[in-house]
């Protein structure tokens, strides 16, 4: 018989990989929890499960701290657009404002969720999950649209890994590298 969940669990069914095994994945609701907490159940130990423990340590959740004048507050990374320097420190964009943030780039680029933001520049940092159109005609760069107030342009250091990324093959790429 199967075991009984603690309250609060649920259960999302498994679902193999393509070429991969299933996994079981679980999730359970713990009261008072501030942070979210990963557990990784396994027969023996392997580089798969140590790199995917890698990667999951790398996930960073939390609101980032942000300023508009005296005001300070922490924001939920989703609700973020862009982060960029503008020559008087980094800022961040969301759908609604713009804000100063106490953080450099790259502390930024550690401490933000590597499946959703993406470094496009030496001066920008972009959310994924708000592009709304790619324009890859410009000769050199390519054009991304967030959400449709801002745009950010990847610079040709970035290309290859905004190409990667974005899974761009070179057929899909007019006038790229």
């Amino acid at each position: 018989p199967p075991a009984a969940r603690p309250a609060g669990a649920r259960r999302a069914p498994p679902a193999p990989p393509p070429g991969g095994r299933p996994v079981e994945v679980e999730i359970r609701t713990e009261p008072g929890r501030q942070e979210p907490k990963i557990i990784i159940l396994a027969g023996a130990e392997s580089g798969e499960l140590r790199r995917l423990a890698e990667r999951l340590a790398k996930l960073s959740m939390g609101p980032v701290p942000v300023s508009s004048g005296e005001e300070r507050k922490l924001l939920p990374q989703e609700e973020f657009l862009r982060f960029y320097t503008d020559g008087k420190g980094v800022s961040a964009q969301t759908g609604e404002a713009v804000y100063g943030v106490p953080l450099r780039l790259y502390e930024l680029e550690g401490r933000l969720d590597p499946t959703r933001f993406v470094r496009v520049s030496n001066s920008e940092i972009i959310n994924l999950d708000r592009v709304t159109a790619v324009d890859l005609s410009l000769a050199g760069t390519i054009r991304m649209t967030l959400d449709g107030v801002a745009q950010a342009y990847v610079s040709r250091r970035y290309m290859k890994k905004i190409k990667e990324t974005l899974r761009l093959g070179r057929g899909n790429c007019r006038g790229q590298d």
